[in-house]
């Protein structure tokens, strides 16, 4: 067998290789199918389930930079708040539409992400945790400084959008909210999941595992970390339309420090590089945060820091059964 015939062998069994981790598993269809039906079933619940629709669209653009490309960050609610600020100004002084809010607000954040971009090529981890925590700090301050514009600490109130696709109106309820949210989030599911399982996506898990190795086969590092920083930017900024849309409000908390802290603690809760781990991850914090806030409104977060020490000790998958947590070698 020549050369070039191996090579369109191997080509062709890589291809397949892509094609079969593409597919759609059984409880990925179960799983929208109950996602479709908790709209009609939300009830009084659909708040809460707007909230973790939104946590969960936050979380993957973070698992998609921190997951997939290794790139760490402690301020990516900058482009969160800077999302919500955004469409939020939109909505007040040029149109209430809420889809082309939403898209003025992924464009604009999208934006500030390439140029962020450039910042986080230097330097080691530790640098690029200190910059993107600047970022979202100097956004901060520049919110609440620029008071004309956004209302400073007052945040900006008063938002009125207009009714979704110009039939549903967002009701008190928060039903149309939820859908709205829901079909956004599902989308941007689908974008990242077709990129994540492509030779792109492929290449920044190398890039992730081994930087050095990456170039030395002749990758582009810098245009792939610009790439996934910008689409991850871009999608936090989503998140950040949807609160304030949804919400009628944007306000300094969408840049503050915890709001970055807690995505990291949904993505410790669900995993990383996992496209599914942002969206499990934020279902369980926004219920444990519920739940126990609402049993105990003061000390809610020493429940969840026990939660957090017993998770780290028994691990993700084990946590579920917690009749293999004394077996010898941990093997269930």
């Amino acid at each position: 067998m020549s050369a070039p015939d191996r090579q369109a062998i191997s080509l062709e069994k890589v291809q397949a290789s892509l094609r079969a981790a593409s597919g759609w598993r059984w409880w990925e269809i179960a799983l929208a199918v109950v996602a479709i039906a908790s709209v009609f079933l939300s009830g009084r619940h659909a708040l809460l389930l707007n909230e973790i629709a939104i946590l969960a669209l936050f979380a993957l653009s973070l698992d998609l930079i921190l997951g997939y490309a290794g790139i760490v960050s402690l301020g990516h609610a900058a482009f969160f708040g800077f999302g919500a600020y955004t469409a939020a100004l939109f909505a007040k002084h040029v149109m209430p539409d809420p889809l082309v809010g939403l898209a003025v607000a992924v464009a604009g954040t999208a934006v500030l992400g390439a140029l962020c971009s450039v910042l986080i090529m230097r330097g080691s981890d530790l640098t690029r945790l200190m910059i993107t925590l600047g970022v979202a700090a100097v956004l901060y301050e520049l919110a609440n400084k620029l008071d004309w514009l956004t209302g400073g600490a007052d945040g900006l109130q008063g938002v009125v959008m207009g009714k979704l696709l110009g039939t549903f109106e967002f009701d008190l309820f928060g039903k149309t909210a939820y859908a709205y949210s829901l079909a956004v989030l599902a989308v941007c599911v689908l974008i990242t999941r077709r990129i994540v399982h492509s030779p792109f996506g492929y290449s920044l898990k190398a890039l992730r595992d081994n930087r050095l190795r990456t170039q030395s086969i002749g990758l582009s590092v810098h245009l792939r970390l610009v790439a996934v920083y910008t689409l991850g930017a871009a999608v936090a900024g989503a998140a950040g339309a949807l609160m304030a849309q949804t919400s009628g409000f944007a306000s300094l908390d969408g840049f503050e420090f915890h709001r970055s802290a807690d995505l990291v603690l949904v993505l410790v809760i669900g995993g990383t590089a996992y496209l599914y781990g942002g969206i499990f991850g934020a279902i369980i914090f926004k219920l444990l945060h519920d739940l126990v806030s609402a049993w105990t409104p003061q000390y809610w977060t020493f429940w969840l820091g026990l939660f957090l020490v017993v998770l780290m000790l028994v691990g993700r998958e084990r946590l579920v059964r917690p009749w293999t947590w004394f077996k010898r070698g941990g093997q269930a």
